[in-house]
């Protein structure tokens, strides 16, 4: 059976490709717009600890290499999609990450993935900004990081897929990454995080369509309380915290386990989401 194809953001996690830090990484922290130093012994410390817990999950953890000396590579989520037949380049929209995906061929080949398409220039698109709402519908936000070429090559590569797009806010500008996913975690098919201040009009539509809702407070949308990893339906991985978020998520009947994030997530604005790129999720 064939180790990839992920068109679910909430079917169980079997596969997760993930890019530990490395110690070099750090040396550029001001270069990719961390907000701090990491301490390179912590950040490795911490990433093995959130390895140990998609094991326990049950996934198999497939290591990457990556890019050398780019702490962003670390957010192994934005350079790839992975659909039936394998796995989709992307093109991320910040200029400090564009040979994140080309860097992850060889990890790729070894893990038994085919590259299925790239996304080509003028294109740009980033992992951040793409949810699977079923495995016949992609939600895409159009932003700063991903463009118009991108939604169209995307929606190339994925054929017989509805790729719906949605323009995203301004926020803080282009220095500051907005993506969709900053916006909205699935949980289950009826469940998931959202936080409404800032969402596309027309996605708030679509998922009171398909009855889907659980807002974020206001006090934990910065510190990120939408970005939460499903390990399984009503099961989730989140950065520890977020408490009221974590408490509305278990009233809802959703196992919550949490990570510790200071090094990895909270000065490279990257939660679970974003440090993991899940290759197989297989009811």
């Amino acid at each position: 059976m064939k180790g990839y194809d992920c068109r679910s953001m909430t079917a169980p996690l079997r596969r997760v490709l993930v890019r530990p830090p490395q110690p070099e990484d750090a040396q550029r922290w001001r270069e990719h717009g961390w907000r701090a130093e990491p301490e390179p012994a912590a950040a490795v410390a911490e990433h093995e600890a959130l390895c140990e817990l998609l094991a326990q999950a049950g996934a198999e953890v497939v290591v990457a290499r990556g890019e050398p000396m780019n702490p962003d590579a670390i957010y192994a989520y934005d350079p790839l999609l992975v659909g039936a037949e394998g796995a989709v380049l992307l093109r991320p929209g910040k200029p400090g990450r564009l040979g994140e995906p080309n860097a992850l061929v060889a990890d790729l080949e070894r893990a038994g993935v085919p590259i299925a398409a790239r996304v080509e220039p003028p294109g740009t698109v980033e992992g951040g900004d793409t949810v699977w709402l079923d495995e016949r519908t992609l939600l895409v936000g159009r932003g700063y990081r991903t463009n118009a070429s991108g939604v169209a090559q995307l929606a190339a590569a994925f054929p017989g897929v509805d790729v719906v797009s949605f323009d995203l806010p301004h926020w803080n500008g282009k220095a500051e990454v907005m993506h969709l996913m900053s916006l909205i975690s699935p949980l289950d098919d009826d469940l998931a995080l959202v936080y409404p201040r800032l969402a596309p009009v027309r996605l708030l539509e679509l998922l009171v369509e398909r009855g889907i809702s659980m807002e974020v407070p206001d006090v934990e949308f910065e510190t990120m309380g939408p970005n939460v990893l499903a390990l399984a339906p009503r099961r989730a991985l989140a950065l520890e915290g977020n408490d009221e978020t974590r408490r509305r998520m278990e009233r809802a009947g959703v196992d919550v386990v949490v990570y510790r994030g200071e090094e990895i997530s909270r000065k490279g604005d990257g939660g679970p989401t974003c440090l993991t790129r899940p290759l197989l999720r297989r009811a």
